[in-house]
C-alpha cells in the first residue's frame, strides 16, 4: 500500500453522501485527515451541481489519510461496508444516481487484493441478504469538493439533514464500532 513520506496511507470509498461517510471516518483512531471529493469520472474538476446532475461519472467519495500502525485498510473497509448498503445499485436512501454508488477506489494491487478478498469474505458468508453492487476500481483521479462540503456534519449540526439523516447514523455508528472511536 503507498505510503507517503509521513508514513502515512490514503483510502478513497465512495458510500453515499459523502456528508455521513466522512462523519464517521472523521471518528476513528488512526485517522488524520478526511476530505470529500470527487472520483471516477470523466470531468476535470467538477463541481458539486455537475456531479449531481449525474453526466460526469464521478461519485461523491471520502479520502481517507490514516495512520496503519493504528488502524488497518481492513479495518476501513470493515468500516465501509457496515455503514452503508453495499446492495443497492446506485441508491443510498433518499440519495439516487451513480454519484451515490458504492465504491472502492484502490491505489495500488495490494489495496485491490484486500478490498476483494473482503468483499469475497462477505459474499461467501452471505453477510447481506441481497448481492453486494460495490465496484472495486483503481483510483485514476481525486478532485477536492468545495469547502462548504469539509467537515460538514461538524461544521452543521443544527442544519435539519445532520440532525435528522447523519446523527442517527453516526450514533449507530459509534456504538457499533466503540473500540474504534477517539
Amino acid at each position: 500500500m503507498k505510503t507517503n513520506s509521513s508514513g502515512l496511507h490514503k483510502a478513497t470509498f465512495g458510500g453515499g453522501c459523502f456528508w455521513c461517510t466522512e462523519a464517521f471516518f472523521l471518528d476513528l483512531k488512526g485517522v488524520t485527515k478526511v476530505e470529500s471529493g470527487y472520483s471516477g469520472g470523466k470531468v476535470k474538476n467538477p463541481g458539486y451541481k455537475e456531479v449531481c446532475s449525474g453526466l460526469t461519472g464521478h461519485a461523491e467519495v471520502i479520502q481517507v489519510t490514516y495512520d496503519p500502525t493504528i488502524i488497518s485498510y481492513e479495518d476501513l473497509l470493515e468500516v465501509f461496508w457496515n455503514t452503508h448498503d453495499p446492495t443497492t445499485l446506485n441508491r443510498q436512501g433518499a440519495d439516487e444516481g451513480t454519484q451515490y454508488r458504492s465504491v472502492v477506489f484502490y491505489d495500488d494491487e495490494a489495496q485491490r487484493k484486500v478490498a476483494e478478498g473482503y468483499k469475497k469474505q462477505l459474499e461467501d458468508s452471505k453477510a447481506f441478504k441481497n448481492p453486494i453492487v460495490t465496484e472495486i476500481t483503481p483510483l485514476i483521479n481525486f478532485f477536492s469538493a468545495e469547502a462548504y462540503h469539509q467537515n460538514y456534519f461538524s461544521l452543521n449540526q443544527n442544519q435539519g439533514y445532520c440532525q435528522y439523516v447523519i446523527r442517527p447514523k453516526v450514533e449507530k455508528f459509534r456504538k457499533q464500532f466503540s473500540g474504534k472511536v477517539k
